[in-house]
């Protein structure tokens, strides 16, 4: 697309996939998916969630080798169902994704920023206490923490991309650290009989064990989401055809291994019990700062809680990165609001774009993090995974030539397993209804907001005077 550099290579692809993959989503989350299925028999859902997400992965794989612009789903979906629709359909469904994306987008941005004040506030305690309260909702000084982070990515993001893939990859060093030395205490400091002391009836195939899997799944799902952030910069990637395909499948590889590795040393350490029946305030927000501290000391453990922050604000910076391009993409093609279009006139990046996802992730960070996470994943798995997976299904059907630079392995099993794994996802779990109900309602406002408006939108003037139409 005009303005775009294409200065991402394979290294920094994967490091930005990871960083979006990794972010603080385990660090938050490990305590919640042991509670979804009582005991350390959560581990099923991170081997459920990885199976799902290569599966996944390899529709993206396919998709990002076959049309890689930035934008990613946004030009997927159009081309999809413009091919097997027509063009009205194509233009339908794409800006329904958009439409879906301006919510769940600023949600994934917004849930990493509540992990970081989570862990700031294990190092300055003082942020629990009360900012005000609303209704009877308590809101703690732990928000502005969350803001601040989300501000500052989108500070360090006013730079040109070759910039921004430098800072990727110093954010994803620290990263690096941080897995590190939670793998390294766990190999050393490694009791297997608190990791695999499992209660009685645990793998009972009942209602409620496949309830308590669905939940955990969703959880762990949320964490390995990331693997297809290199198709969002499509636009921006040398050798789209290899780089893209191995970026998504290289980064799931590592960061599944990764995942296992850190939740069998964390329940190596903390018995599940702890976690289940009696768990601390720090269990809940910050349990890798406490499983360092358990080990060596409450120094270490604020250093850990520190390392998190890193890696946190990490993540926000690569989410901020990716997100941005699709609203660029789908203001450029005329289908989303023009304003989205401009670019920088310096550093030629979305600018508008990370301006609006900083304002509507800084209000979703007042939002409880189970909630958010809850309502984005049902969100994107309806109003974009199963779009994708299925229209793949059909595009390979009538256009097979687009697909000879990549193609995966055992089609089309990989795609059916990522769609029954999505619906299993919406359905399998507590409290489905009040999600699915969001998301029909975010679909209708975005259906009359498509048939009301005109035709096309002609894009905006950028700021240094020409226009992005077609």
């Amino acid at each position: 697309q005009p303005g775009l550099v294409r200065g991402i290579g394979l290294p920094q692809a994967i490091a930005l996939n990871m960083l979006d993959m990794i972010g603080v989503g385990p660090f938050i989350t490990l305590p919640l998916v042991v509670v979804a299925m009582g005991g350390p028999q959560a581990m099923l859902g991170w081997v459920l969630g990885a199976l799902l997400a290569v599966c996944d992965g390899l529709v993206w794989a396919e998709l990002g080798a076959a049309m890689p612009q930035a934008g990613g789903p946004f030009i997927f979906l159009r081309e999809i169902y413009t091919e097997c629709a027509g063009a009205r359909a194509g233009r339908f469904v794409s800006f329904l994704y958009v439409w879906q994306l301006a919510l769940s987008a600023p949600l994934s941005i917004a849930s990493g920023c509540i992990g970081l004040a989570a862990y700031a506030a294990y190092l300055v305690p003082t942020l629990q206490q009360p900012l005000f309260f609303f209704g009877h909702i308590l809101v703690a000084r732990s928000v502005l923490a969350a803001i601040a982070g989300c501000w500052l990515a989108v500070a360090l993001l006013h730079r040109s991309i070759r910039a921004a893939g430098r800072i990727a990859m110093f954010l994803g060093a620290g990263v690096a650290a941080t897995l590190l030395w939670i793998l390294f205490a766990g190999a050393t400091h490694f009791h297997p009989a608190l990791a695999f002391s499992f209660p009685a009836g645990a793998f009972h195939l009942s209602p409620k064990f496949f309830l308590g899997l669905g939940a955990a799944t969703l959880l762990a799902t949320y964490d390995y989401w990331g693997y297809y952030n290199v198709c969002f910069l499509g636009g921006e990637v040398r050798d789209p055809q290899r780089n893209i395909p191995r970026a998504v499948l290289i980064s799931i590889a590592m960061v599944a291994a990764l995942y296992l590795a850190m939740n069998v040393s964390v329940l190596g350490v903390i018995p599940w019990q702890q976690i289940v029946h009696s768990p601390s305030a720090g269990l809940t927000t910050s349990v890798i700062a406490v499983y360092i501290e358990k080990i060596y000391g409450n120094a270490a453990g604020r250093w850990m809680a520190a390392l998190i922050l890193w890696t946190a604000f990490a993540s926000i910076f690569s989410l901020l990165l990716g997100y941005s391009r699709v609203f660029y993409a789908a203001a450029l093609d005329g289908n989303f609001f023009p304003q989205f279009a401009r670019l920088h006139p310096r550093h030629r990046i979305p600018h508008v774009a990370l301006i609006w996802l900083g304002v509507v992730a800084s209000l979703a960070c007042f939002f409880r993090l189970l909630d958010v996470i809850a309502a984005l994943v049902v969100l994107r798995l309806l109003l974009q995974f199963l779009l994708q997976q299925v229209g793949l299904l059909l595009l390979r059907r009538r256009r097979p030539e687009l697909f000879a630079s990549f193609r995966m392995k055992l089609y089309p099993l990989p795609v059916w397993v990522a769609i029954v794994g999505s619906v299993f996802m919406l359905l399998a779990r507590h409290g489905a209804a009040k999600q699915m109900l969001l998301s029909v309602a975010v679909a209708v406002v975005g259906a009359a907001v498509f048939w009301l408006r005109p035709a096309r939108i002609a894009p905006a003037p950028n700021d240094d005077g020409p226009s992005h139409g077609l």
